[in-house]
């Protein structure tokens, strides 16, 4: 979103809430996130009993993860542009009544191409929702708590994968899968009401010339986070999406449930740590988290030899992986502050293709190297993402120095 003078302006000293973050208003945008976050994932815990009732297969109903994804890559940058002069309330408002519907048409459908359907309708959705929800955090906060307002928006995410989807997935099992589809719906509901009474309204932008795509990535320090950005989740879900046969081959196959709620946990130490620091570290711990993933990953490649590693090597893998997104989200916000929806909404297209992408990476590597390599490859993939970091240091992961203080 477009930062207008007024949002960039600091308050005045004696004003007291400028030190302070809007913390009720924060909360409903991190419960934003989590439906946004347990919409997608959702099906993840739920698909076989999904396949069972539309006479499909698990890889079929696995579709429903993909044209999600779709949706969103495909849609979040035009719709941003078309949608840049929208009140942001307003617009917050509909992406998640579009949840509210979507979630419901998939919990009422009765056959398997109305649920691909309504699937691809959640990902449109989101894709305007993750393009809004860290720049509308970011305006509303006092400039110099700009990261750590982004942070808490975003607890959503660590939220939902490590609750969200065990709990959604129990409901399932007891219920019914539709029965999680439409308790979401009615979460959102609510949300709704929360968002008009707590979240203040901002302007959209009011430019004549609408910002491109073209314009945004020719900003110094918007390639290069968009560059980690791929990179990063390629590694991550190359290895996250094949965990059940990596478990497998250090002989925790059937502890898979336990040892992701181990990594969602630890995912939301890492993003209360990143929180606590972003606005002061972003480029230390963007750097930090790299390091700890990569080192998390060959650590659970010796899991074959050594089964004890297993826990702490996903422990370090969430810890480090929690903050990520916000890190990411704050960087491309930064460089890229005078089009901030336009660059989100490039990063949410490109953290979806790169989600897709991972899948079909991991899936090879699993094929060439087997379940005890293919750890090892996220290292190798996080290279060049460091080294992007490393010499991003003016404008995509600034140093304290040349970002200015709070930076």
């Amino acid at each position: 979103m477009a930062l207008d003078t007024a949002a960039r302006t600091p308050a005045p000293p004696s004003d007291p809430a400028a030190s302070r973050l809007p913390v009720a208003a924060l909360i409903a945008l991190a419960t934003a996130a989590f439906v946004t976050c347990l919409t997608e994932t959702l099906p993840a815990g739920v698909l076989p009993a999904m396949g069972a009732s539309f006479g499909v297969g698990d890889s079929a109903m696995g579709q429903a993860i993909t044209v999600y994804a779709a949706g969103t890559a495909l849609t979040a940058i035009p719709l941003t542009t078309i949608t840049a002069r929208w009140r942001r309330r307003t617009l917050l408002l509909v992406a998640m009544a579009g949840f509210a519907a979507t979630n419901t048409l998939t919990a009422l459908s009765t056959a398997f191409a109305e649920a691909l359907i309504a699937r691809s309708l959640a990902g449109v959705a989101a894709g305007l929702a993750w393009s809004l929800l860290a720049g509308y955090a970011a305006r509303i906060a006092p400039p110099h708590l700009s990261g750590r307002a982004i942070a808490v928006a975003l607890a959503g995410i660590p939220i939902a994968l490590s609750l969200g989807v065990p709990g959604g997935t129990l409901l399932g099992d007891a219920f019914g899968w539709r029965v999680p589809f439409l308790v979401m719906s009615g979460v959102t509901v609510v949300l709704l009401g929360c968002i008009l009474a707590v979240v203040p309204d901002l302007p959209g932008d009011d430019r004549l010339e609408r910002p491109s795509a073209r314009a945004a990535i020719a900003i110094p320090g918007v390639a290069p986070v968009l560059l980690v950005t791929l990179l990063f989740v390629v590694g991550h879900t190359a290895l996250y999406a094949f965990v059940s046969p990596v478990l497998g081959h250090a002989g925790m196959g059937g502890s898979t449930g336990a040892v992701l709620l181990g990594f969602g946990l630890a995912s939301m130490v890492g993003l209360w740590l990143v929180g606590a620091m972003i606005d002061r570290r972003l480029r230390a711990m963007t750097i930090i988290g790299t390091l700890i993933v990569a080192g998390a990953a060959m650590t659970l490649a010796l899991a074959g030899q050594h089964r004890w590693l297993v826990y702490p090597a996903v422990a370090v893998w969430g810890l480090g992986w929690g903050g990520i997104p916000t890190l990411l989200q704050t960087a491309i916000s930064t460089a890229g502050r005078s089009m901030t929806d336009v660059v989100q909404a490039m990063l949410v297209t490109v953290w979806n293709l790169a989600t897709a992408a991972g899948g079909v990476v991991g899936g090879l590597l699993l094929a060439g190297l087997g379940a005890g390599g293919l750890p090892w490859a996220v290292p190798a993939i996080l290279a060049p993402a460091l080294l992007t970091i490393v010499l991003g240091r003016r404008y995509a992961f600034p140093a304290p120095a040349v970002a200015g203080p709070g930076r």
